[in-house]
């Protein structure tokens, strides 16, 4: 048996590759590059749909490591009930924090200064001038402070915010000051002028941003989302839109691509960008830094980077 690793990158575009693994080029097409039980480590296509990258990982009987090019997991976790227990699933912090934290100041700025009004004012030869908020002096809540959210902080202290208010799924005390619990939200959600979400995906934050949630947000206050569509109860959140109580600016949403007639195109208020928080200029040398890393990690035998969990531990 071959030892394969299954890349979505050619692998003559990597330098660095470690010698004594058989690599095999696959982005997703419908013919697989080679059986996949042989297969040792697999790279997950990178923006594919869900049934794209899980396709191949009930053959995938030899698999040790599945490593994702995204930050969250989501998209490839239900399938690996078909893998044997001692597989490591690993995602990609370190890859994306710099485009995802820039397309969030973009959204917050570009909600609050207007842009969008600004462009439609340009197509129609209109001087649209008047009075807009700034981020400066603003309150803001980062829901899912990991590395992204991190980063977002990183990119919100030169903006002379007054405030910014960290949650997680577990207290801690980072050199920035406390990171809250998800119970402490219902108190901090009125004091908050921002809340970006940055969560992944889980059970415990599917549907977080429910009536309840929203109706704690202070008037006029802007919600933005880059973590997952599915984070946000969007009837919940066309409610609020429509009423104009908030604003939201949304790179992700539920569902995924919006269809053509779906009322959160039309509602008023809302920004929406079509999930690029992490395909940008950045990825390919980042990502391409971390398949190295890992891959002479897994030929040396050494600990792996960024692994979530491991199929047939107590936390599958």
């Amino acid at each position: 048996m071959t030892a394969d690793v299954w890349l979505p990158i050619p692998p003559d575009e990597i330098e660095g590759l470690p010698e004594g693994l058989a690599y095999r080029f696959w982005d997703g097409e419908p013919e697989f590059p080679a059986d996949p039980a042989d297969c040792v480590f697999y790279v997950v296509p990178y923006m594919k749909p869900p049934q794209v990258g899980q396709r191949p990982l009930p053959g995938m009987s030899s698999v040790q490591v599945v490593q994702t090019l995204s930050a969250g997991i989501d998209h490839v976790e239900p399938a690996l009930r078909h893998l044997p227990p001692g597989v490591r699933l690993c995602n990609a912090r370190g890859v994306h924090e710099a485009s995802t934290a820039e397309l969030t100041l973009t959204l917050v700025l570009a909600s609050l200064r207007g842009i969008p009004d600004f462009v439609r004012a340009q197509d129609r030869g209109e001087w649209l001038g008047g009075f807009r908020p700034a981020l400066a002096d603003k309150n803001v809540l980062i829901v899912g402070y990991g590395s992204i959210g991190s980063a977002i902080e990183d990119r919100l202290v030169p903006f002379e915010v007054a405030r910014v208010a960290r949650v997680a799924r577990s207290e801690r005390t980072t050199a920035r000051g406390p990171v809250h619990p998800l119970t402490d939200l219902p108190a901090l959600l009125p004091e908050a002028d921002v809340v970006i979400l940055s969560t992944p995906l889980t059970e415990s934050t599917r549907g977080l941003v429910n009536a309840d949630f929203l109706a704690r947000m202070k008037d006029g206050a802007l919600l933005v989302n880059v973590a997952r569509g599915p984070v946000v109860d969007t009837k919940a959140l066309l409610a609020e839109l429509d009423s104009g109580r908030i604003t939201a600016a949304l790179d992700v949403t539920e569902p995924e691509p919006l269809p053509l007639a779906h009322p959160l195109w039309r509602a008023p208020g809302v920004l929406i960008s079509p999930h690029v928080g992490g395909p940008t200029s950045a990825f390919l040398p980042r990502a391409k830094r971390l398949l190295v890393d890992q891959l002479n990690r897994f030929v040396n035998r050494e600990p792996l980077g960024n692994v979530i969990l491991t199929t047939g531990a107590t936390d599958v």
